[in-house]
């Protein structure tokens, strides 16, 4: 078995780690907390969290309830362990987290994180006795006292996050460990296959896998991954936020112009559109809203801005709302907060899709369809392929050659108000007809639930 070679590679870069972490946490304190968790290391009361007055006990059912008989049994660990690495999986594993819920009264949550930005997200979906931590970084040990301490029934691990060691453990121990709401791109699936004497054992060891795709579910079987159902993508389900929403909307009707967003943009994209804006007059008759994909880049990114010659507001200096926009030509905003998607979406009138001019796979529509914001997307968009062509066929979404081509689209469609009325409706009419994936999920880990109890 070649697994010791990488454990001992991950047990070598943990000092490296140590200082990745402190340098990250210089921009993003989040990354400073409870650092020894990553490597295995609890206090008690991680463990013994008390629920609060009046809720039962995570090991036993509400009075009155009708619990799930075999979830129930006497002895029985009713933690269930959800892994969303980052804010985009957490934000996926709300709705299941809320149908789990229902399904097996008394379930105690544990929820695992690799990012600052998914934990603090992940604190929303806590409940009085419930826990969170940081993900163990992988090496044997860490895995090794990660699962003796929290002693998880079920193992959840969400999209791609698939970790060696971390799939041993759970085997050794007797823990099912799923993938769910899986995916894999063609481009990971190659790289996985060049590693398959690392990748196709961990792959093997999961106790089940559901897809999002068809494609998916064939890239994952080919790697050896037990994959049994295919049912679709859990983001369809995520309802945005109905204020945020809202409130985007309200500001939307006292701009003085259409508002274009660049959404979730990645480095090197928001740099080669101000250098577009700049050199195109036209296209700074509207008011443009870049909201970055990763907060640790907002200061970088402001500096582009002024750098490239345009004014700048940013959304932390807000108070009841954007500026006047009247004078938009030579005005960039910059929305620099987290979690406010759906206000973003709300305020603008057409959005371009991040990562998806440079070739760094795009990021999620689902979100900008939900708000009835539709997507002009780049060429490169084979992280969420099937999303994405699927909103293109039914129109709640443009494929534009490149970012210059966005621009252009952009400002025709803007100027067109039938098109565009035609275009809110279809990305609004595409979100509604993909949903239901989190309760086909939540029946199917019921299942294996009483499968494992029997």
């Amino acid at each position: 078995m070649m697994r010791w070679l990488y454990s001992l590679l991950m047990v070598l870069a943990q000092p490296a780690l140590r200082r990745k972490l402190a340098r990250r946490g210089l921009q993003e304190p989040g990354y400073l907390e409870a650092v020894e968790e990553r490597f295995g290391y609890y206090s008690e009361s991680e463990s013994e969290a008390d629920p609060a007055p009046g809720r039962p006990k995570p090991d036993q059912p509400p009075r009155g309830a009708a619990s799930h008989t075999k979830w129930a049994s006497v002895g029985a660990s009713n933690t269930v362990w959800i892994h969303a690495v980052s804010l985009g999986e957490t934000r996926a594993a709300a709705s299941l987290v809320a149908a789990l819920r229902q399904r097996l009264p008394g379930m105690r949550l544990l929820l695992t994180h690799g990012t600052a930005t998914g934990r603090a997200e992940g604190a929303k979906l806590l409940q009085a006795g419930d826990l969170q931590t940081w993900q163990p970084w992988d090496t044997p040990a860490a895995t090794a006292r990660f699962l003796v301490h929290f002693k998880p029934r079920l193992g959840i691990l969400m999209e791609t996050e698939i970790w060696p060691n971390l799939a041993a453990g759970c085997k050794q121990a007797g823990v099912p460990l799923v993938l769910a709401n899986a995916r894999l791109s063609e481009k990971s699936a190659r790289q996985a296959s060049r590693l398959a004497w690392l990748a196709r054992p961990a792959y093997a060891s999961l106790t089940a896998v559901w897809a999002q795709t068809q494609e998916d579910a064939r890239r994952l079987t080919a790697l050896g991954a037990k994959v049994q159902g295919v049912f679709g993508n859990l983001k369809f389900d995520a309802a945005p936020d109905t204020a945020q929403l809202q409130s985007g909307r309200a500001w939307h009707a006292r701009l003085a112009c259409p508002l274009v967003m660049f959404a979730s943009s990645r480095e090197g994209e928001e740099q080669a559109l101000l250098r577009l804006l700049a050199a195109q007059p036209a296209a700074q008759a509207l008011q443009w809203l870049i909201v970055p994909r990763h907060p640790q880049r907002f200061d970088a990114v402001a500096a582009l801005v002024q750098a490239q010659g345009f004014a700048l507001s940013r959304r932390s200096s807000w108070q009841d709302g954007p500026p006047d926009s009247s004078a938009a030509g030579r005005s960039v905003w910059l929305g620099d907060s987290l979690g406010e998607m759906a206000l973003y979406y709300g305020l603008a009138d057409v959005a371009l899709l991040g990562g998806s001019f440079e070739p760094l796979g795009g990021q999620n529509l689902i979100e900008a369809a939900a708000c009835a914001c539709p997507v002009l997307m780049g060429p490169h968009t084979f992280n969420f392929s099937e999303a994405a062509e699927l909103a293109a066929a039914a129109g709640a979404a443009l494929r534009v050659a490149d970012l210059e081509q966005g621009v252009q689209t952009a400002l025709a469609l803007v100027q067109d108000a039938d098109r565009l009325r035609t275009a809110r409706q279809a990305a609004d009419t595409f979100a509604s007809a993909h949903r239901g994936a989190t309760a086909r999920l939540a029946d199917a880990i019921v299942r294996l639930l009483d499968l494992s109890a029997s």
